[in-house]
Formats: C-alpha cells, structure tokens, sequence
C-alpha cells in the first residue's frame, strides 16, 4: 500500500523531490483534490507555482489530475503563495499552490485551499485528500470522469497588485527608500508587481533597493528563512550602506515579510502585529465596527494590551496558520498576527499575505515624520527571549519539571498549547510569562520567555533552560 503520510502534512503537502514527491504523486494528489472540493460547486481550480525548479511541472501533472476528474483548471504561473490565496478569492475558487516556501532547494510542496481561500487541513479535507490519492496510486490509474476539465492560463499579478493597493494606500506617503531582500524567492516577482510599476499601476513615492530579485529555486545567495537572524544580516548591511528608511525581508513563496528599521535592527513581528492591528481598529472603529484582533500565545502581551486600548478586542489562540484562520473566520476578526510574521486579514479573506502587512509599515512610517525605530518603540513594551529549541527525550517530563520549579502563588498555568506560565504584579502589570510546547514532528521542546526587563527574562529564561536540558 502507498504511504503518503510522510508527505501529507497537518497543514499542506512537503517532500523531498523526486524521491518523495514527484509527477505520479502530483497528478494523484490533484484528482483527489479535485474529489474531495466538489461540493465547493463548478469553479475550476486555480494553480500557481513558486520559482523552484521542479514547480512548473508538479503543478501541471496535479492540474491534469485535476482535469481528469472532469474539473476545469485555471494555470496562474508564477505567484506568491498570497497570490494564489487572491486568485481563489478574487474567482471564488478552490486553488493549489506549488511551494515548499523557506525549505532547502530539494523540497517542493502544496499548499491546498477552498474556495474563497478558507484552509485545508488535515481536519478539513487534506486526510481525505491523502487517503484518496494512496487509493489512486495502489491501482496505478485514476478513475474516470464523463469529460476531461479544460485547462485555460490566466496571469493574476497585475489583478492582485491592484486589490492590494486598493486596501492600502501609499500615493500620499512621503518619500521612502525600501531594500527589499527576496532572498531569490516570488517577493522578487511580485514586489516590483506591487511597489513599483511592473504591473502598470502608478509609480509611488518608493524608492526600491532590490536585493536577490532574480527567481532562482536553488537559493544562490542564502535561504529564503527570514527567521534565521544570518540570512538577514545582508539586509541589515545593504539599508544602513543605502541611507534607507527601512528594510524588508520575505520568505520563499513570499507569504511572510521581517522588518527591518533605519538601524538596521529587526522590528519584532510583535510589533509589527500590534502597529498594523492599531492601524485596521482605527479604520474599522471610523466605520461603526466593533474590531476583533487574533494573535497566537507567543507573541507579546504587548499585543492585546495595545488592541485593548485602541479600542479592539483581543482574541489569544494556539500557535499555527490553521487555528489562526479558522479564528479569524469564526470571530470576523479585522485583523491577526502570528510571532511569526504571518499576518492575516478579514479584507484578504481572512488569509496570510505579508506583502499587505509591509503596506502597512510603509503607510505608518510615511504619514508621520519620524524614523522606524522611534515608531516601532511605541510598540515595543517587553524584552523576548525569542523561541529557543531544546532537544529532549522526553519533553512531558521535562514540562513538568518547569511548571514544578515555577509553581507558586504568583504564577499562573495554562495549557491552551503547551504550558504557559505567567506572573504579574499585585496590580495585575505582567512581570515576565514563559511558553513551554512540544513539537509535532521532532523531539524539540520550545522555550519563549517574556519580562518587562532583561535582566528578568535572563534569569527567568536561564532558569526553565536548564530545567528542560537538565
């Protein structure tokens, strides 16, 4: 029997080409899509494809599988993955998009949705999806359909460019320098689409560095992580060397974008969450709104302290894009961010796109004289210790160990994901929390301290360290 369970993900599909992912696994895993999204009605499926070099392919053997199931498909080419969250918006269509995003140049991968963008999981369509495609597989054929879909190519960049400037508009701004480092990914596409006048929009009062603009899947020049502090240290390099007034960083398939100010020193995605939702309450309050901002338990308190006091209403939920979405969808939120920096949208159909969220910085910076850094310090209320990863045998041990050695009147405990303590002031003023969760995949457990001063989140980091490394 075929075993897709190494490639199927909780969230989308991931695999080493060819070995575990190749065109025979694509075209299965499109036909079983196409099965599992046809109560979604007659649209066709939109398919895009990230730079990497297996992408045109893996996507065109999933669009015949699509096909042969007698749905039409839509062959979007090239696009960020909040691209292909715009087109099956945008067309109300159920859509695949070809990426394995920040990983190696080996991996590709699929990252499915319905239409109107709403995700696919493993709770919500992506476990059928993988059981059908092993079924196809183990008979060596697919079944047939009373006609074979047609397959029409449609380029959405310009489209897409368009709807993001209608949500955010930079026309006024006052002059800004950007270096925008693509990291050879789709933001090196789509940015001059957005930013500039590739798509035939109107220029703005942008200057753009270019950094790794050309698409080139086997990552030259460092990899497409964000995350990793050395592949931003060209970045930070090229804006103090230009004069520049910010810089921004995007990952492979372009979803998420870092922050990064005059100095050169990164902006948290804390900050950059709780700028934006302060900028999405204001504009929804002016339209007799009544705002609701999600944020995942890692990022900063500063977070719903500052929804709270510009009027919103904080919402906290467990760490990943799934349960971020699927909250998002539930509470109508306006707005919401992860410690990640994926940041979603109630006006992008509730899904992920950092090109939006680097609007945004780019308008709160313009509209006001003063650099990046004073800005973002208004947002910046806590010193982090950042997510430090630890590997152990046995992390349910290692977690009960922490929650023994803290456990006291002032400390709080909840188990929302993982186990987060938390201890404030009589006042009810946070003094420092800390995050303890296993992850899904590998045996790693994940620390992330928070105080309000450093010497407190060191000792309160060193501490819980060496209880879960003991």
């Amino acid at each position: 029997m075929r075993d897709l369970s190494g490639i199927v993900k909780a969230y989308d599909v991931r695999g080493v080409v060819p070995d575990q992912l190749d065109e025979p696994v694509a075209r299965a895993l499109g036909a079983a899509f196409a099965q599992v999204v046809a109560d979604d009605g007659t649209a066709p499926v939109v398919v895009a494809h990230d730079m990497r070099p297996s992408s045109p392919a893996l996507a065109s053997a999933f669009a015949a599988g699509v096909q042969s199931q007698g749905r039409d498909v839509v062959l979007a080419g090239l696009a960020s993955t909040d691209g292909l969250y715009y087109a099956s918006g945008a067309l109300q269509a159920p859509g695949a998009m070809f990426t394995a995003s920040h990983n190696p140049a080996q991996y590709n991968g699929i990252k499915l949705c319905r239409s109107g963008a709403r995700p696919v999981g493993a709770d919500t369509g992506l476990a059928d999806v993988r059981r059908l495609a092993e079924q196809y597989l183990d008979a060596g054929q697919l079944p047939t359909a009373d006609r074979r879909g047609e397959r029409h190519e449609r380029d959405l960049l310009a489209d897409y460019a368009r709807h993001l400037r209608g949500l955010v508009d930079l026309s006024a701004v006052r002059p800004l320098t950007v270096v925008v480092d693509a990291g050879n990914g789709m933001a090196g596409h789509t940015v001059p689409a957005v930013l500039e006048d590739a798509a035939g929009l109107p220029p703005l009062p942008i200057t753009v560095v270019p950094l790794y603009f050309e698409l080139d899947g086997t990552f030259p020049n460092h990899e497409a992580n964000p995350l990793d502090p050395a592949n931003l240290r060209d970045l930070q390099s090229a804006v103090v060397a230009h004069g520049a007034d910010l810089g921004l960083a995007f990952d492979g398939d372009a979803d998420r974008c870092f922050v990064i100010d005059e100095r050169g020193e990164p902006v948290s995605p804390s900050a950059v969450t709780a700028l934006v939702a302060a900028r999405e309450i204001a504009r929804d309050l002016a339209a007799g709104g009544t705002p609701t901002v999600i944020h995942n338990l890692i990022t900063s308190r500063a977070v719903p302290e500052i929804v709270a006091e510009r009027g919103g209403r904080p919402v906290r939920t467990r760490v990943g894009h799934s349960f971020i979405k699927a909250e998002m969808a539930r509470e109508q939120a306006v707005f919401g961010g992860e410690h990640s920096a994926h940041y979603y949208f109630r006006d992008f159909w509730f899904a992920d796109t950092g090109m939006l969220a680097a609007m945004h910085v780019l308008a709160a910076l313009g509209e006001q004289p003063e650099p990046l850094s004073q800005l973002a310090a208004e947002y910046e209320r806590y010193v982090a210790s950042g997510e430090i990863n630890s590997t152990v045998t046995d992390a349910a041990d290692r977690t009960a160990a922490v929650r023994d050695a803290f456990s006291r009147d002032d400390v709080a405990a909840d188990t929302l994901d993982g186990l987060t303590l938390t201890c404030d002031d009589a006042d009810g003023h946070p003094v420092w929390w800390l995050n303890v969760r296993a992850s899904n995949t590998e045996p790693l457990l994940r620390l992330n301290v928070e105080a309000r001063d450093r010497e407190t989140m060191e000792r309160v980091r060193d501490e819980a360290l060496a209880l879960i490394r003991a």
